[in-house]
């Protein structure tokens, strides 16, 4: 059983295994603040994968440089959830001289890199050291697919996997499979829903938006749907804010100028109002996700989510990160920025499933043996008819 220090950890945990916001129920503390619940998603799904004793976390602002030779001699290893790290504009702060001080293994559990949507990704001399640092010491880096794969090649980082995101694995069901039931028979659906979004990664924000908001929509007129919003300051307010709240959020989304232009119409207000899901638990987003036919839409962890609880899911891709994701488990996705019309119709085929089920147990293949050879205790299990690969690297 480990003992593990969480750096840059993402919420509160209980019940052992379990992540939600900090002080969640004093929604006030946090309701004017925008953080993203999926990350939340992540750390409760890398918690679900290990077994362990202990459990602490490791700051790396303004750290406590004298404590770091107690926390070598109580811990095992430093533990880095997965996110999106690798990018021009991540503050690490003092990282790397405390991971070298500490001299702990790493388990970088699922890291990835996100291109700019113009010219090329550019790292800060900070992020390389981190890299660097991390992958001496450690066996291997978990990464999210390909694309991150490459970057850390191109700075001489090779010891990596590809192992895509622990939330597709909390189950631990090693034997996961995604059977569509027909599309007649379809009745709830979950859309996950990003409005905000970056100009710097997605390439066209009246397209990004008006899409969005038109997939909503239909999508509503057709099947009994839930709104799933993961953090964005205005959905928070209407879900769990007070009254006055609630109309602030939505005269705020009103007045603003994107929203206003080409999203936030009297029909996405009605919606809004009626069909809006939000929670700092990660646990009440999997209650829900388990109530659904099918879930789709923008966000990357809201939809893996519900894969991992064999509900089907569909993407929309519009950065490199999401299609990366949508790419590393084959995934069926709709390329927003592409030439085509998204008709559901044209997802909703057994095929494209199966390539999702057959990537998924070369991803669990590939994450089981991640945390073997970083001799990381998993609760993953080999999967029937494997040759036990992961087994034998960890007795080799």
């Amino acid at each position: 059983m480990a003992r593990l220090l969480v750096m840059i950890p993402s919420g509160e945990i209980y019940d052992h295994d379990c992540v939600r916001w900090y002080q969640y129920q004093n929604i006030q503390r946090s309701i004017g603040n925008y953080h993203n619940i999926g990350d939340a998603f992540v750390f409760d799904s890398s918690l679900k994968l290990l077994n362990f004793e202990k459990i602490g976390v490791l700051e790396i602002n303004n750290p406590d440089w004298d404590s770091l030779d107690r926390l070598r001699e109580e811990y095992d290893y430093v533990m880095l959830r997965g996110s999106n790290y690798v990018h021009g504009e991540m503050q690490w702060h003092d990282t790397a001289a405390v991971l070298r001080k500490l001299g702990l293994p790493v388990l970088a559990f699922g890291i990835g890199a996100q291109a700019p949507v113009r010219g090329k990704l550019e790292l800060s001399d900070q992020t390389v050291e981190v890299l660097r640092t991390m992958a001496d010491l450690s066996t291997s880096i978990g990464v999210r697919g390909a694309f991150s794969a490459q970057v850390l090649s191109d700075l001489g980082i090779d010891n990596v996997r590809i192992i895509g995101c622990p939330t597709a694995f909390r189950k631990l069901d090693p034997d996961l499979r995604i059977t569509l039931p027909p599309l007649a028979d379809v009745e709830k659906v979950g859309l996950t829903i990003r409005r905000e979004v970056s100009p710097t990664y997605a390439q066209d924000i009246q397209r990004y938006l008006t899409f969005h908001r038109d997939f909503v929509k239909t999508l509503a007129n057709r099947f009994d749907t839930t709104l799933m919003a993961q953090g964005e300051v205005e959905e928070k307010k209407i879900v769990l804010g007070t009254d006055a709240q609630k109309e602030e959020a939505i005269a705020a989304l009103r007045a603003n100028g994107w929203a206003a232009q080409w999203y936030f119409d009297d029909a996405m207000e009605a919606l809004y109002r009626e069909r809006l899901f939000y929670s700092d638990v990660v646990a009440d987003y999997e209650a829900l996700v388990r109530r659904m036919d099918l879930v789709l839409g923008y966000r990357l962890h809201g939809n893996l989510m519900a894969l991992a609880n064999g509900v089907p899911s569909i993407y929309v891709t519009y950065d490199s990160r999401t299609a990366e994701f949508a790419e590393t488990y084959r995934i069926p996705s709709y390329d927003l920025f592409g030439d085509a019309a998204f008709v559901l119709e044209d997802y909703w085929d057994q095929g494209r499933f199966d390539a999702f089920n057959a990537a998924w147990r070369g991803v669990y293949d590939e994450t089981r043996a991640f945390l073997l050879e970083n001799n990381v205790d998993t609760r993953l299990v080999a999967r029937s008819g494997e040759t036990r690969r992961a087994d034998m690297l960890q007795v080799a």
